[in-house]
């Protein structure tokens, strides 16, 4: 698919930069696994769990920013394949905690490979220093983000028709009186 060669000029922002970088990536990346038997939502479930042996469904969900019925249903078909095994969390018998079999480990490596080609594709003529930088921004990024997710959201500012009580100021108070009075 050939991208539209009327496309404005102006500088994207960096959410929209962002975005477009991530799902070129992902783009490219599924075009070199198509023939590994996985699709990409099951490649996803079995890095995050590499990276996290022995997490429950519902962690592993969280990790993925997926709902935990969804991740129930692809640990069901890695599990089908003999990519993934549950085994009895020992303090809760309701939790099964997940780990990678041994046959997942071939399938990472490959995973891996490919993830490096992709990676590689796309810091192209982009020097050392520079693709370190790169990383240490967006790892700064992640962590402020992180960080104000677990803050409430800023309220937006209320008009002075809007406010109410003791949210007025005085002189807005006698300008309501007045008004009332009239």
């Amino acid at each position: 698919m050939n991208a539209p060669t009327n496309i404005p000029t102006k500088a994207p922002t960096l959410g929209f930069l962002l975005h477009d970088v991530a799902r070129l990536l992902r783009r490219r990346f599924e075009q070199h696994t198509k023939d590994c038997g996985l699709t990409r939502s099951q490649w996803h479930v079995l890095a995050y769990l590499a990276q996290n042996e022995g997490i429950n469904q519902t962690g592993l969900a969280e990790l993925l920013d997926i709902e935990p019925i969804t991740v129930g249903r692809l640990v069901d078909k890695l599990q089908a394949m003999g990519l993934i095994e549950r085994r009895p969390d020992p303090s809760d018998r309701r939790v099964w905690l997940l780990y990678s079999t041994p046959a997942a480990a071939p399938q990472l490596d490959h995973l891996r490979e490919l993830g490096d080609l992709t990676r590689g594709e796309a810091l192209a003529d982009i020097s050392d220093t520079e693709r370190d930088q790169l990383v240490a921004l967006l790892q700064a990024l992640k962590i402020n983000l992180t960080e104000a997710c677990d803050r409430p959201a800023a309220a937006k500012k209320r008009t002075s028709q809007a406010r109410t009580g003791e949210d007025r100021t005085h002189q807005e108070r006698a300008d309501l009186e007045r008004v009332e009075n009239v």
